[in-house]
């Protein structure tokens, strides 16, 4: 598939359910606004951008305006996209929903695997002076990369699939505090009769009552116990087992990684912002990864 038909594909795709559920997301215009250059545009041209690993908005946008103003010929200034894509950043978690629906109709995993990756907004020491997104960004520690950072944490249950990537079926996003134990529990109820491999933030004192009540088995690597210095042969072949079975979201959130550049927040600027930059992001991946990669 040509990048022409690409971008047709991804049009037609955001037209159907605009048009059909989409629409009631947005917000309202006043009585005099330009809608000559229209919401489906605004979205289609994002989308397309960030599955052509345009990672900035600002590039993609440049992009358009060189090559595509016989597609799009009224396209406005850069200001006013992004002020318009702002406005539909409502969008695109309901758009990632519907995409992840038609994907687990394709799909049927095994096994569930839990983990989370930090989007950040400031790194290190520039993240005690960050105020943007102030009402769902906050400043937290990322134990798997080392890094303290101000943003939020992408939560996500994938169902394991065999010699390809997971197929995420849950995604919430949270504060960088919120640890991954405190979200698990938030989601935990929606989860039955299978089993869940995490790392070991997910490892509760409670497992064997949630066992009994949602028959949901949660396995995770062995912690030491407090004043031990090696674990036990037995575990650790356990928990090296369990690392291996989750490894592939690892491996789905590295192709996230570089096919969106969604860890780095850095050029964010308000909430509405984030939203697109995180659930955009997701949704062009998972988008790509349904309809688009077989074919490219």
């Amino acid at each position: 598939m040509n990048w022409q038909e690409q971008l047709i594909t991804i049009y037609l795709y955001v037209c159907k359910h605009y048009q059909s559920d989409l629409w009631t997301c947005c917000q309202r215009f006043s009585n005099h606004a330009d809608l000559s250059f229209t919401d489906e545009e605004v979205i289609t041209i994002y989308l397309f951008g960030i599955i052509d690993k345009k990672k900035e908005i600002k590039t993609s946008y440049e992009y358009a305006d060189r090559h595509l103003r016989d597609w799009f010929p009224k396209l406005p200034s850069y200001t006013a996209y992004v002020q318009r894509l702002n406005k539909v950043a409502d969008v695109f978690k309901p758009l990632l929903e519907i995409i992840m629906q038609e994907q687990e109709q394709e799909h049927q995993g095994q096994l569930w695997l839990i983990d989370s990756f930090p989007v950040a907004i400031a790194k290190q020491g520039h993240r005690f002076k960050a105020r943007v997104a102030k009402g769902i960004a906050n400043s937290g520690y990322c134990a798997t990369k080392k890094l303290y950072f101000y943003g939020v944490r992408v939560h996500v249950v994938g169902l394991r699939e065999p010699g390809t990537l997971p197929c995420p079926e849950y995604i919430t996003l949270s504060a960088a505090s919120d640890n991954d134990g405190k979200i698990f529990d938030q989601i935990r109820p929606q989860l039955h009769s299978n089993d869940l491999y995490g790392d070991k933030a997910y490892q509760r004192p409670d497992a064997l009552e949630v066992q009994e009540k949602q028959n949901l088995t949660v396995l995770t690597p062995v912690k030491k116990e407090k004043g031990q210095e090696y674990l036990d042969v037995d575990d650790q072949w356990f928990s090296t087992a369990v690392s291996r079975v989750r490894q592939p979201i690892e491996s789905l959130f590295a192709w996230i990684e570089a096919k969106t550049g969604i860890e780095c927040a850095s050029k964010v600027r308000s909430i509405n912002g984030l939203m697109v930059h995180v659930f955009g992001k997701l949704a062009a991946a998972l988008f790509f990864w349904n309809y688009l990669r077989a074919s490219s």
